[in-house]
C-alpha cells in the first residue's frame, strides 16, 4: 500500500434507519449477526494493507466507539492504528456541516500523518473492495481526486450523486441527488451512481477544503461542492467499482454493494446473507470479515428426539450466531445475532433477530426486525396482523415490522 491515510465518515444520523438508530450512530447497526455495519469498510481497507485509519464520529457515537475500541486494536508500534475522532469543534462553534467539513475540521490529522494520498470512504455501506486497485487508477492517470463509481437503476440514481464519463474515465459531469438522473450512454435505465468512496492527493484535499471553507454560499459538502467545482479544471476519474477483484470471490459475489440507509434495504441486504449462495459471501477465508470476539458459546439445537415433530429446534436457510440456543423452536430464512434464543414450539420466519432477544414458547415471529435484548412473550404473534401491529410498533410501507430496543411487550 503506497503512503495513504484513510479517514472514515461514521457520523452520521442514519434518520432513515430509525427505530434502530434511535441509540446508536448508523455505522454501529447490527448486521447478518454477528457484524457491525463499520467492520466492512474497517476490513476493506485492513485487507488492503492500509493500516492508519482515522474513523470520524459524531452523532450517538457510544456504541459505536465500544466496538471499534474492543474489536480494532492494531499495532501501533508498527504504525498500524483505528483511531476514533469525536468531532472537536477545531475550527469554531459547529457540529460537521457536510462531509468536506468533517474533514476541513480534522485537517491536522493529514498535516500530522503527511500523507500522499487520502482515502475519504463512508461508514455505512456492505461490500467488499480492494482498495489498492482504485488507489492504481488513481496513481496510473495522475488524478488529483478519484471517485468510485457503480450501475445502479435510474429510479433509485435519485438518492445518490450521478457522474458522467468519457471514453478515458475522466468525470465530464456531476450532479447530486438529481431529480432526473442522467442515464448511461448505451445503458437506458441505469445511472453511473457515486459510492461516496475518494482518493485525493493530499496537497490537493487540503487547499480544496480550505478554499472551499471560506465561501459562505457552500454546503461544504463533497457531492454537492468540492466535485462539481475541480472536475473541469482538475483531472478527476472514476473507479468502475465493478472491475473490483477480491481473491477469493466468485463472479456472483463480484460488484456486490448496498446503501443500507434506510429499513428496506437494511433488511433486504440482511435477507441476501441468507441464501444458498449469497451475493456478498461472509464465508470467504481469503477475505476475511474481522468484528468484535463474542466470547460466546456455540450455537445449540436441541430436542430433536422423544418428541413430536413440532418440537425440535431447527434452523432452515439462516445465519445462527455464537451464543444461539434453539431450544425446541425453528429459525427459517432468518438472522440470529450472538445469544438469542427460540424456545419450544415458537417459529422466526424472514427476520433479523439482535443480540440476546429471547422467542417466548409458541410465538410466531414474521417478517420482523427485533431490536437487542427485546423479549417476545409466550404465544405472542408479530408481523401476521399488521394492523394491529402498526398500533404498538413500527411497520414499514412494505410491510416489516420493526421492534425498538427497550420495548416491553404486555400480552
Amino acid at each position: 500500500m503506497e503512503n495513504l491515510l484513510a479517514m472514515i465518515l461514521a457520523g452520521g444520523q442514519g434518520s432513515r434507519l430509525q427505530p434502530l438508530t434511535q441509540d446508536r450512530a448508523k455505522p454501529a447497526v447490527h448486521f447478518a449477526g454477528k457484524y457491525r455495519i463499520i467492520d466492512f469498510v474497517l476490513n476493506n481497507f485492513v485487507n488492503s494493507g492500509c493500516h492508519r485509519i482515522k474513523v470520524l464520529t459524531q452523532f450517538k457515537s457510544d456504541s459505536l466507539n465500544r466496538h471499534i475500541t474492543t474489536a480494532w486494536q492494531l499495532n501501533r508500534n508498527l504504525d498500524q492504528y483505528v483511531d476514533l475522532v469525536p468531532a472537536q469543534m477545531r475550527m469554531g462553534m459547529n457540529w460537521y456541516t457536510g462531509t468536506a467539513d468533517a474533514i476541513y475540521q480534522n485537517v491536522n490529522l493529514i498535516r500530522d500523518v503527511k500523507p500522499d494520498f487520502v482515502a475519504v470512504f463512508g461508514g455505512d455501506h456492505i461490500y467488499k473492495m480492494d482498495v489498492n486497485q482504485m488507489l492504481a487508477l488513481h496513481i496510473k492517470k495522475s488524478a488529483v481526486a478519484t471517485i468510485s463509481a457503480i450501475p445502479v437503476p435510474i429510479d433509485e440514481a435519485v438518492d445518490f450523486g450521478v457522474v458522467e464519463v468519457d471514453e478515458e474515465g475522466r468525470m465530464i459531469g456531476f450532479e447530486e441527488k438529481p431529480a432526473r438522473p442522467k442515464a448511461m450512454p448505451g445503458r437506458p435505465g441505469w445511472a453511473l451512481a457515486s459510492m461516496g468512496n475518494y482518493i485525493f492527493n493530499s496537497k490537493f484535499l487540503v487547499r480544496e477544503l480550505l478554499s472551499d471553507s471560506k465561501l459562505e454560499n457552500s454546503m461544504h459538502d463533497f457531492g454537492r461542492d468540492i466535485l462539481p467545482s475541480i472536475y473541469n479544471n482538475h483531472p478527476v476519474y472514476v473507479y468502475d467499482f465493478q472491475t473490483n477483484i477480491i481473491k477469493g470471490e466468485s463472479e456472483g459475489t463480484a460488484g456486490y454493494w448496498r446503501d443500507v440507509g434506510n429499513l428496506e434495504a437494511f433488511y433486504e441486504s440482511n435477507m441476501d446473507s441468507c441464501s444458498v449462495s449469497p451475493p456478498f459471501n461472509l464465508y470467504n477465508t481469503k477475505w476475511p470479515l474481522r468484528t468484535v470476539n463474542w466470547n460466546l458459546p456455540p450455537a445449540k439445537f436441541v430436542f430433536g428426539k422423544g418428541d413430536n415433530d413440532r418440537r425440535r429446534g431447527i434452523a432452515e436457510d439462516s445465519i445462527v450466531s455464537e451464543g444461539c440456543i434453539l431450544s425446541g423452536g425453528r429459525a427459517i430464512h432468518s438472522v440470529l445475532s450472538p445469544g438469542c434464543t427460540i424456545h419450544s414450539h415458537a417459529r422466526v420466519t424472514d427476520s433479523i433477530l439482535f443480540p440476546r432477544v429471547d422467542i417466548g414458547r409458541g410465538a410466531v415471529v414474521q417478517r420482523t426486525i427485533i431490536e437487542k435484548g427485546v423479549k417476545i412473550p409466550p404465544g405472542f404473534e408479530v408481523g401476521v396482523d399488521l394492523e394491529k401491529d402498526r398500533q404498538r410498533f413500527h411497520v414499514t410501507d412494505t410491510g416489516i415490522v420493526v421492534i425498538a430496543k427497550d420495548t416491553i411487550i404486555e400480552v
